[in-house]
């Protein structure tokens, strides 16, 4: 049972119709129907009603979606072709599904995972992340109030988790009809907001109840132990370090040199204290600043190192905002060559999913083929296994792994 009782609200059926290009949508699997390609629907709705699409031109029923009048994506698909039952047994088996795709990461040394990633899973505007023995849910929509106590328990039980949380989007922290506040514990008892856990072996440590998101980002996984292999004896300068998580990777693996470079002092704590749950001989140096003003100094003082990693926030968080995406995606590999040392590593990683890796990865490879120095392409990534992608928009993380030779 959950620490709380919800309201109790049976959802109501609407038929709708849509545009021709609506149901193309449809068809084409994508989770997102806007207001512009509802043509007609029998009813008000409410947050969290039963949507059943029906085709254009024929009363048939090509899938079910939970239906938002607080959103231009008025209607969020729950199932693509023909009608579906949507009840407990109908979430269950979602998330049953979502679970055995991360069959593989969980056998490694890893007990923090993304459980269900929104569309993608099948859940849009829901995020479930699993930090060792605590469950911490994410929500950014009122569609789910309807279902969320049987959710919760589905997810509870899959995991195996003994405690639960509650994060809501700023959205969702304003006054509202339902009795839920942003940093709720739903089941269990939460003995520290901040809660140890492992990824591939090293150790780290998120705050549930203030840290952002569910309290760390767990998307760049594959590529923190990745790096953490490749330091091993070397200099590592982690950029936008964050919490530290490739620093901390770094040091964990025998790096000889670290230093943690982000505009936050509270965010290098995190780091140094992420650092400190881990062996390590390693030195380990922070840099609190911008950026852009510090690795321009770092290149007039000459310094260099043996793996360089930028990890910058999304640039684009907006379509105007792509254009300077863009110049500051060029300014950082310009940059990142500059402190990468003879036969060093050059990484560079994107969130902005307004930029599409294709072009992420060009801006990259024409700076660096315009300088003179010899270079091989290492390797490119994208999610991580618990982060899968099922529509174009759900793919945001590419990262590049570039070795020069001189």
């Amino acid at each position: 049972m959950l620490n709380i009782t919800l309201p109790e609200y049976t959802p109501n059926r609407l038929a709708v119709k849509l545009t021709a290009a609506g149901e193309r949508i449809v068809r084409s699997g994508h989770p997102w129907i806007f207001d512009e390609s509802i043509e007609k629907i029998n009813a008000d709705g409410k947050a969290g009603d039963l949507a059943i699409i029906f085709s254009h031109s024929k009363n048939k029923a090509i899938g079910v979606g939970l239906y938002d009048p607080d959103s231009p994506i008025r209607i969020k698909m729950l199932h693509h072709g023909g009608g579906a039952t949507v009840n407990s047994e109908f979430f269950l088996d979602k998330i049953n599904r979502a679970y055995a795709l991360r069959s593989e990461l969980l056998q490694t040394d890893t007990n923090s995972y993304r459980l269900l990633f929104g569309e993608n899973d099948g859940f849009p505007g829901f995020i479930a992340d699993v930090y060792a023995k605590v469950l911490v849910v994410k929500l950014y929509s009122e569609i789910w109030m309807p279902y969320f106590d049987s959710i919760m328990q589905h997810l509870i039980s899959v995991s195996g988790c003994e405690t639960a949380v509650l994060r809501l989007s700023r959205k969702l922290q304003q006054p509202k009809e339902f009795d839920l506040n942003d940093g709720d514990v739903l089941y269990g008892t939460l003995k520290d907001d901040v809660v140890i856990f492992k990824e591939h072996g090293v150790t780290f440590s998120a705050n549930v109840i203030h840290g952002h998101k569910t309290g760390y980002f767990l998307d760049h996984r594959h590529n923190r132990a990745l790096v953490g292999h490749l330091s091993k004896g070397k200099t590592v300068l982690d950029v936008f370090a964050y919490a530290g998580g490739f620093s901390v990777h770094a040091l964990a693996n025998g790096a000889k040199e670290v230093t943690s470079l982000d505009i936050s002092e509270q965010a290098l704590e995190m780091a140094k204290e992420n650092a400190k749950l881990n062996d390590y001989n390693g030195k380990h140096f922070t840099v609190a600043g911008d950026a852009f003003e510090i690795m321009h100094r770092q290149i007039h003082e000459q310094k260099r190192y043996d793996v360089v990693v930028i990890d910058p926030p999304s640039f684009a968080k907006s379509k105007k905002e792509i254009s300077l995406a863009r110049k500051k995606y060029t300014q950082l590999a310009q940059l990142g060559e500059k402190l990468t040392a003879r036969g060093g590593m050059l990484v560079l990683a994107s969130c902005s999913s307004r930029i599409l890796a294709e072009e992420f990865f060009g801006i990259i490879e024409t700076v660096l083929k315009s300088q003179p120095r010899r270079f091989k392409q290492f390797k490119k990534t994208r999610h991580d296994v618990d982060h899968p992608v099922t529509f174009p928009e759900g793919a945001y993380l590419k990262c590049g792994y570039y070795q020069f030779t001189d």
